[in-house]
Protein backbone atom coordinates (compact mmCIF):
# COMPACT_ATOMS: atom_id res chain seq x y z
CA UNK A 1 0.00 0.00 0.00
CA UNK A 2 1.10 3.47 -0.93
CA UNK A 3 1.73 5.64 2.37
CA UNK A 4 0.29 9.14 1.70
CA UNK A 5 -0.08 12.27 3.44
CA UNK A 6 -3.16 10.75 5.10
CA UNK A 7 -1.08 8.61 7.09
CA UNK A 8 1.90 11.31 8.32
CA UNK A 9 -0.18 12.77 11.44
CA UNK A 10 0.60 16.01 12.38
CA UNK A 11 2.94 18.07 10.23
CA UNK A 12 3.06 20.85 12.58
CA UNK A 13 6.38 22.44 12.64
CA UNK A 14 8.08 19.43 11.39
CA UNK A 15 10.82 20.17 8.45
CA UNK A 16 9.48 18.39 5.49
CA UNK A 17 11.75 17.67 2.39
CA UNK A 18 9.49 17.48 -0.58
CA UNK A 19 10.96 16.61 -3.67
CA UNK A 20 9.14 17.86 -6.48
CA UNK A 21 10.09 17.88 -9.86
CA UNK A 22 10.58 21.43 -11.09
CA UNK A 23 12.62 20.67 -14.20
CA UNK A 24 10.93 23.73 -16.52
CA UNK A 25 12.44 24.41 -19.69
CA UNK A 26 14.21 27.91 -19.60
CA UNK A 27 14.96 30.63 -22.60
CA UNK A 28 17.69 32.11 -20.51
CA UNK A 29 16.10 32.88 -17.32
CA UNK A 30 12.95 32.80 -18.32
CA UNK A 31 10.64 29.71 -17.87
CA UNK A 32 8.35 29.42 -20.94
CA UNK A 33 6.28 26.18 -19.58
CA UNK A 34 5.72 26.65 -16.00
CA UNK A 35 3.26 23.30 -16.03
CA UNK A 36 5.39 21.34 -13.24
CA UNK A 37 5.50 24.27 -10.74
CA UNK A 38 1.97 24.45 -11.27
CA UNK A 39 1.46 20.42 -10.39
CA UNK A 40 3.32 20.96 -7.45
CA UNK A 41 1.57 23.83 -5.49
CA UNK A 42 -1.69 21.46 -4.00
CA UNK A 43 1.06 19.26 -1.76
CA UNK A 44 2.61 22.58 -1.41
CA UNK A 45 -0.37 24.40 0.12
CA UNK A 46 -1.58 21.37 1.86
CA UNK A 47 2.22 21.20 3.58
CA UNK A 48 2.16 25.20 4.67
CA UNK A 49 -1.53 24.92 5.68
CA UNK A 50 -1.07 22.02 7.91
CA UNK A 51 2.04 24.19 9.49
CA UNK A 52 5.02 22.40 7.90
CA UNK A 53 8.01 23.67 7.52
CA UNK A 54 8.70 23.23 3.85
CA UNK A 55 12.21 22.50 2.23
CA UNK A 56 11.43 21.81 -1.51
CA UNK A 57 14.20 19.65 -3.49
CA UNK A 58 14.26 19.42 -7.16
CA UNK A 59 16.42 18.65 -10.17
CA UNK A 60 16.80 21.25 -13.17
CA UNK A 61 17.89 20.22 -16.43
CA UNK A 62 21.82 18.05 -16.20
CA UNK A 63 24.64 20.46 -15.48
CA UNK A 64 27.97 19.51 -15.75
CA UNK A 65 28.92 21.01 -12.36
CA UNK A 66 27.90 24.18 -9.82
CA UNK A 67 29.71 26.44 -12.30
CA UNK A 68 26.42 25.75 -15.05
CA UNK A 69 24.49 28.72 -13.45
CA UNK A 70 21.97 28.33 -16.35
CA UNK A 71 21.02 25.25 -14.57
CA UNK A 72 19.96 27.34 -11.09
CA UNK A 73 16.43 26.85 -9.90
CA UNK A 74 16.38 30.91 -8.95
CA UNK A 75 13.94 31.50 -11.42
CA UNK A 76 11.62 28.43 -10.42
CA UNK A 77 11.67 30.36 -6.37
CA UNK A 78 10.68 33.74 -8.16
CA UNK A 79 7.53 31.82 -10.09
CA UNK A 80 6.58 29.73 -6.86
CA UNK A 81 6.24 33.05 -5.16
CA UNK A 82 4.18 34.12 -6.97
CA UNK A 83 1.76 30.78 -7.30
CA UNK A 84 1.84 30.27 -3.61
CA UNK A 85 1.10 33.97 -2.77
CA UNK A 86 4.02 34.30 -0.06
CA UNK A 87 7.52 34.10 0.42
CA UNK A 88 10.14 31.31 -0.78
CA UNK A 89 13.36 31.64 0.41
CA UNK A 90 16.07 30.57 -1.91
CA UNK A 91 19.38 28.36 -0.84
CA UNK A 92 22.08 28.53 -3.07
CA UNK A 93 22.94 25.19 -2.10
CA UNK A 94 21.54 22.09 -1.29
CA UNK A 95 23.54 20.97 1.34
CA UNK A 96 25.37 23.49 2.58
CA UNK A 97 25.33 26.45 4.86
CA UNK A 98 22.44 28.28 3.44
CA UNK A 99 20.55 24.85 3.08
CA UNK A 100 21.46 24.35 6.81
CA UNK A 101 20.26 28.21 7.70
CA UNK A 102 16.79 27.47 5.93
CA UNK A 103 16.06 24.07 7.87
CA UNK A 104 16.92 26.17 10.97
CA UNK A 105 15.26 29.45 10.41
CA UNK A 106 12.00 28.42 8.80
CA UNK A 107 8.87 28.98 10.60
CA UNK A 108 5.60 26.87 10.96
CA UNK A 109 3.83 27.18 7.03
CA UNK A 110 6.67 28.70 5.71
CA UNK A 111 8.87 27.60 2.22
CA UNK A 112 12.24 27.68 1.14
CA UNK A 113 13.89 25.87 -2.32
CA UNK A 114 17.27 24.41 -2.42
CA UNK A 115 18.99 24.78 -5.33
CA UNK A 116 19.23 22.29 -8.01
CA UNK A 117 20.06 18.39 -6.78
CA UNK A 118 22.27 17.59 -10.12
CA UNK A 119 24.60 20.28 -9.02
CA UNK A 120 25.69 17.30 -6.27
CA UNK A 121 26.78 14.36 -8.70
CA UNK A 122 26.40 12.08 -6.31
CA UNK A 123 22.37 12.65 -6.61
CA UNK A 124 22.57 10.55 -10.04
CA UNK A 125 25.77 9.03 -9.37
CA UNK A 126 25.81 5.13 -10.41
CA UNK A 127 27.81 4.29 -7.16
CA UNK A 128 24.95 3.84 -4.62
CA UNK A 129 27.45 4.38 -1.50
CA UNK A 130 27.71 8.28 -2.98
CA UNK A 131 23.95 8.36 -3.38
CA UNK A 132 23.31 7.20 0.27
CA UNK A 133 25.98 9.54 1.68
CA UNK A 134 24.20 12.59 -0.30
CA UNK A 135 20.90 11.55 0.92
CA UNK A 136 22.14 11.26 4.77
CA UNK A 137 23.54 14.83 4.03
CA UNK A 138 19.95 16.01 2.39
CA UNK A 139 18.36 13.62 4.96
CA UNK A 140 20.12 15.86 8.32
CA UNK A 141 17.88 18.55 7.30
CA UNK A 142 14.58 17.36 8.11
CA UNK A 143 12.19 15.21 9.74
CA UNK A 144 10.36 13.58 7.37
CA UNK A 145 10.12 13.32 3.05
CA UNK A 146 7.06 13.89 1.19
CA UNK A 147 7.87 12.51 -2.56
CA UNK A 148 5.75 14.08 -4.95
CA UNK A 149 7.94 14.71 -8.20
CA UNK A 150 5.99 12.08 -10.53
CA UNK A 151 8.78 12.84 -13.13
CA UNK A 152 11.84 11.10 -11.49
CA UNK A 153 9.77 8.46 -9.47
CA UNK A 154 11.28 5.53 -12.70
CA UNK A 155 14.66 6.87 -11.65
CA UNK A 156 16.95 5.23 -8.91
CA UNK A 157 18.66 8.64 -7.78
CA UNK A 158 19.20 9.93 -3.83
CA UNK A 159 16.69 12.78 -3.55
CA UNK A 160 14.17 10.14 -5.16
CA UNK A 161 15.10 6.47 -3.98
CA UNK A 162 17.23 6.71 -0.98
CA UNK A 163 16.44 9.61 1.32
CA UNK A 164 12.88 7.91 0.95
CA UNK A 165 14.29 5.40 2.33
CA UNK A 166 15.99 7.17 5.62
CA UNK A 167 13.53 9.14 6.86
CA UNK A 168 9.68 8.21 7.01
CA UNK A 169 8.53 9.13 3.70
CA UNK A 170 5.05 9.76 2.37
CA UNK A 171 3.78 10.18 -1.74
CA UNK A 172 2.23 13.88 -2.48
CA UNK A 173 -1.09 14.36 -3.69
CA UNK A 174 0.38 14.62 -7.40
CA UNK A 175 1.84 11.47 -7.13
CA UNK A 176 -1.57 10.20 -5.75
CA UNK A 177 -3.30 11.99 -8.81
CA UNK A 178 -0.93 10.41 -11.09
CA UNK A 179 -1.25 6.88 -10.08
CA UNK A 180 -4.83 7.24 -10.10
CA UNK A 181 -5.48 8.24 -13.82
CA UNK A 182 -2.37 5.63 -14.84
CA UNK A 183 -4.69 3.11 -13.06
CA UNK A 184 -8.12 4.23 -14.98
CA UNK A 185 -5.66 3.47 -18.29
CA UNK A 186 -4.74 -0.08 -17.02
CA UNK A 187 -7.34 -1.24 -14.67
CA UNK A 188 -11.08 -1.58 -16.49
CA UNK A 189 -10.67 1.30 -19.17
CA UNK A 190 -14.04 2.99 -20.83
CA UNK A 191 -14.40 1.74 -24.01
CA UNK A 192 -14.00 2.21 -27.14
CA UNK A 193 -10.11 2.48 -25.66
CA UNK A 194 -7.59 4.47 -28.17
CA UNK A 195 -3.77 5.30 -27.59
CA UNK A 196 -2.23 7.66 -29.78
CA UNK A 197 1.28 7.46 -29.90
CA UNK A 198 3.81 9.98 -31.54
CA UNK A 199 7.65 11.31 -30.96
CA UNK A 200 10.49 10.43 -32.82
CA UNK A 201 11.58 6.84 -32.09
CA UNK A 202 9.61 3.83 -32.19
CA UNK A 203 12.05 1.92 -30.36
CA UNK A 204 10.90 4.60 -26.91
CA UNK A 205 7.60 3.19 -27.25
CA UNK A 206 7.93 -0.47 -27.96
CA UNK A 207 7.66 -2.33 -24.50
CA UNK A 208 4.43 0.28 -23.97
CA UNK A 209 3.02 -1.10 -27.31
CA UNK A 210 3.42 -4.50 -25.89
CA UNK A 211 1.65 -4.12 -22.83
CA UNK A 212 -1.12 -2.03 -23.96
CA UNK A 213 -2.17 -4.27 -27.07
CA UNK A 214 -4.10 -6.71 -25.25
CA UNK A 215 -5.73 -3.95 -23.50
CA UNK A 216 -6.79 -1.05 -26.37
CA UNK A 217 -9.43 -1.01 -28.90
CA UNK A 218 -7.01 1.11 -31.54
CA UNK A 219 -3.58 2.46 -31.62
CA UNK A 220 -3.01 5.40 -33.62
CA UNK A 221 0.96 6.31 -34.66
CA UNK A 222 2.04 9.64 -35.74
CA UNK A 223 5.37 11.57 -35.72
CA UNK A 224 8.67 10.42 -36.26
CA UNK A 225 8.11 6.69 -35.51
CA UNK A 226 5.62 6.65 -38.00
CA UNK A 227 8.07 5.88 -40.81
CA UNK A 228 9.56 2.93 -39.31
CA UNK A 229 5.63 1.36 -39.72
CA UNK A 230 4.98 2.59 -43.07
CA UNK A 231 8.90 0.82 -44.03
CA UNK A 232 7.99 -2.14 -42.40
CA UNK A 233 4.37 -2.04 -44.77
CA UNK A 234 6.55 -1.82 -47.96
CA UNK A 235 6.39 1.94 -47.92
CA UNK A 236 9.57 4.47 -49.15
CA UNK A 237 10.05 7.22 -46.54
CA UNK A 238 12.82 9.00 -48.32
CA UNK A 239 15.64 10.49 -45.86
CA UNK A 240 12.33 10.79 -42.95
CA UNK A 241 13.45 9.36 -39.65
CA UNK A 242 13.72 5.80 -39.93
CA UNK A 243 15.24 3.21 -37.34
CA UNK A 244 16.19 0.44 -39.57
CA UNK A 245 16.68 -2.09 -36.62
CA UNK A 246 13.15 -2.33 -35.56
CA UNK A 247 11.65 -2.77 -38.80
CA UNK A 248 10.80 -6.63 -38.37
CA UNK A 249 10.13 -5.81 -34.71
CA UNK A 250 7.41 -3.57 -35.96
CA UNK A 251 6.31 -5.82 -38.29
CA UNK A 252 5.84 -8.77 -35.17
CA UNK A 253 3.46 -5.85 -33.28
CA UNK A 254 1.75 -5.02 -36.34
CA UNK A 255 0.93 -8.94 -36.54
CA UNK A 256 0.06 -8.86 -33.05
CA UNK A 257 -2.42 -6.32 -33.13
CA UNK A 258 -4.02 -8.41 -36.13
CA UNK A 259 -4.86 -11.30 -33.96
CA UNK A 260 -5.88 -9.50 -31.27
CA UNK A 261 -8.37 -7.18 -33.02
CA UNK A 262 -6.65 -4.20 -32.25
CA UNK A 263 -7.34 -1.39 -34.83
CA UNK A 264 -4.06 0.01 -36.20
CA UNK A 265 -5.07 3.81 -37.71
CA UNK A 266 -1.91 4.69 -40.18
CA UNK A 267 -1.57 8.13 -41.55
CA UNK A 268 -2.67 8.76 -45.48
CA UNK A 269 -0.96 11.38 -45.93
CA UNK A 270 2.52 12.99 -44.77
CA UNK A 271 3.86 16.68 -44.64
CA UNK A 272 7.04 16.21 -46.58
CA UNK A 273 9.90 19.05 -46.74
CA UNK A 274 13.21 19.21 -48.37
CA UNK A 275 14.79 20.06 -44.95
CA UNK A 276 14.54 20.11 -41.36
CA UNK A 277 13.77 23.72 -40.91
CA UNK A 278 10.70 26.08 -39.96
CA UNK A 279 11.11 27.62 -43.46
CA UNK A 280 11.64 24.41 -45.87
CA UNK A 281 9.78 24.14 -49.00
CA UNK A 282 7.18 21.63 -47.74
CA UNK A 283 3.79 19.92 -49.10
CA UNK A 284 1.20 17.46 -48.73
CA UNK A 285 1.45 14.01 -50.30
CA UNK A 286 -0.03 10.42 -50.44
CA UNK A 287 1.48 7.89 -47.75
CA UNK A 288 2.88 6.01 -51.23
CA UNK A 289 4.23 8.71 -53.25
CA UNK A 290 6.77 10.22 -50.40
CA UNK A 291 9.87 9.57 -52.90
CA UNK A 292 7.54 10.78 -55.27
CA UNK A 293 6.79 14.28 -54.12
CA UNK A 294 7.20 17.51 -56.18
CA UNK A 295 10.58 18.47 -54.26
CA UNK A 296 12.32 15.66 -54.90
CA UNK A 297 13.05 11.85 -53.66
CA UNK A 298 15.20 12.79 -51.00
CA UNK A 299 12.70 14.70 -48.90
CA UNK A 300 11.77 14.12 -44.76
CA UNK A 301 8.34 13.69 -43.13
CA UNK A 302 7.84 16.41 -40.59
CA UNK A 303 4.05 16.00 -39.69
CA UNK A 304 0.76 13.92 -41.21
CA UNK A 305 -1.50 15.21 -43.34
CA UNK A 306 -4.60 16.90 -42.66
CA UNK A 307 -6.33 14.23 -44.16
CA UNK A 308 -5.07 12.03 -41.12
CA UNK A 309 -5.38 14.48 -38.60
CA UNK A 310 -9.12 14.34 -39.61
CA UNK A 311 -9.06 10.36 -38.97
CA UNK A 312 -7.10 10.77 -36.04
CA UNK A 313 -9.61 13.07 -35.12
CA UNK A 314 -12.64 11.26 -35.48
CA UNK A 315 -11.20 8.17 -33.66
CA UNK A 316 -10.20 10.46 -30.55
CA UNK A 317 -13.68 11.92 -30.44
CA UNK A 318 -15.52 8.28 -30.94
CA UNK A 319 -13.36 7.11 -27.55
CA UNK A 320 -14.50 7.12 -23.98
CA UNK A 321 -10.89 6.61 -23.17
CA UNK A 322 -7.52 8.43 -24.79
CA UNK A 323 -4.16 8.14 -23.78
CA UNK A 324 -1.65 10.41 -26.04
CA UNK A 325 1.95 10.23 -25.65
CA UNK A 326 3.99 11.97 -28.44
CA UNK A 327 3.65 14.85 -31.19
CA UNK A 328 2.57 13.85 -34.25
CA UNK A 329 5.04 16.03 -35.76
CA UNK A 330 7.65 19.07 -35.32
CA UNK A 331 5.40 21.29 -33.56
CA UNK A 332 8.07 23.78 -32.44
CA UNK A 333 7.29 24.44 -36.60
CA UNK A 334 4.34 26.39 -37.84
CA UNK A 335 3.86 24.75 -40.56
CA UNK A 336 4.04 21.31 -39.29
CA UNK A 337 1.88 21.67 -35.71
CA UNK A 338 -1.09 21.08 -37.40
CA UNK A 339 -1.15 17.32 -36.78
CA UNK A 340 -0.53 17.34 -32.99
CA UNK A 341 -2.91 20.77 -32.99
CA UNK A 342 -5.73 18.56 -34.58
CA UNK A 343 -4.98 15.39 -32.09
CA UNK A 344 -4.56 17.76 -29.06
CA UNK A 345 -8.41 19.61 -30.38
CA UNK A 346 -9.31 16.19 -30.54
CA UNK A 347 -8.71 15.40 -27.18
CA UNK A 348 -10.68 18.30 -25.70
CA UNK A 349 -13.62 16.90 -26.80
CA UNK A 350 -13.35 13.55 -25.31
CA UNK A 351 -16.41 12.67 -23.15
CA UNK A 352 -14.58 10.16 -21.01
CA UNK A 353 -10.71 10.31 -19.60
CA UNK A 354 -8.28 12.46 -22.25
CA UNK A 355 -5.01 11.91 -21.05
CA UNK A 356 -1.93 13.90 -22.35
CA UNK A 357 1.05 12.00 -21.28
CA UNK A 358 3.47 14.18 -20.36
CA UNK A 359 6.86 14.98 -21.95
CA UNK A 360 6.50 16.87 -25.50
CA UNK A 361 3.06 15.95 -25.70
CA UNK A 362 2.52 18.71 -22.44
CA UNK A 363 4.92 20.83 -24.34
CA UNK A 364 3.02 20.92 -27.23
CA UNK A 365 -0.15 21.35 -26.08
CA UNK A 366 0.69 24.58 -24.06
CA UNK A 367 2.92 26.15 -26.94
CA UNK A 368 -0.15 25.47 -29.48
CA UNK A 369 -2.45 27.51 -26.79
CA UNK A 370 -4.38 24.66 -24.81
CA UNK A 371 -5.56 25.09 -21.61
CA UNK A 372 -4.50 22.82 -19.46
CA UNK A 373 -7.94 22.41 -17.92
CA UNK A 374 -8.92 21.30 -21.55
CA UNK A 375 -7.77 18.27 -21.25
CA UNK A 376 -8.80 15.18 -18.25
CA UNK A 377 -5.45 15.27 -17.20
CA UNK A 378 -1.99 16.31 -18.40
CA UNK A 379 0.86 14.24 -16.78
CA UNK A 380 4.13 15.38 -15.11
CA UNK A 381 5.97 12.29 -16.65
CA UNK A 382 6.71 11.23 -20.09
CA UNK A 383 8.86 8.92 -19.24
CA UNK A 384 7.52 7.87 -15.44
CA UNK A 385 4.14 7.65 -17.50
CA UNK A 386 5.55 5.29 -20.27
CA UNK A 387 7.57 2.58 -17.53
CA UNK A 388 4.11 2.32 -15.82
CA UNK A 389 1.70 1.63 -18.44
CA UNK A 390 4.92 -1.13 -19.42
CA UNK A 391 4.03 -2.53 -15.96
CA UNK A 392 7.75 -1.91 -14.65
CA UNK A 393 8.40 -1.45 -11.23
CA UNK A 394 9.27 2.25 -10.73
CA UNK A 395 12.11 2.90 -7.60
CA UNK A 396 10.81 6.09 -6.76
CA UNK A 397 7.22 4.40 -5.70
CA UNK A 398 8.35 1.02 -4.90
CA UNK A 399 10.08 2.90 -1.45
CA UNK A 400 6.87 4.50 -0.48
CA UNK A 401 5.05 1.10 -0.67
CA UNK A 402 4.17 -0.44 3.44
Amino acid sequence: MLRTLSHAGDLRSKRVLLRCDLNVPLDGKRITDDGRIRASIATIKLLVDAGARVLIISHLGRPESESDTQFSLAPVAERLEELVGQPVIFATDTIGVQAKAASKLLEDGGIALLENLRFNPSETSNDESERIEFAQQLASLADLVVSDGFGVVHRKQASVFELADLLPSYAGTLIEAELEVLNRLTIAPERPYTVVLGGSKVSDKLAVIGHLLPKVDRLAIGGGMVFTVLKALGYEVGNSLLETDQVETVRGFLAQAEQLGVEIILPSDIVVAKSFAADSEFETVPVGQITSSNLGPEVMGLDIGPDSGAVFASKIQESKTVFWNGPMGVFEFANFANGTRAVAQALTQVEGLSVVGGGDSASAVRALGFADEAFGHISTGGGASLEYLEGKTLPGLEVLND
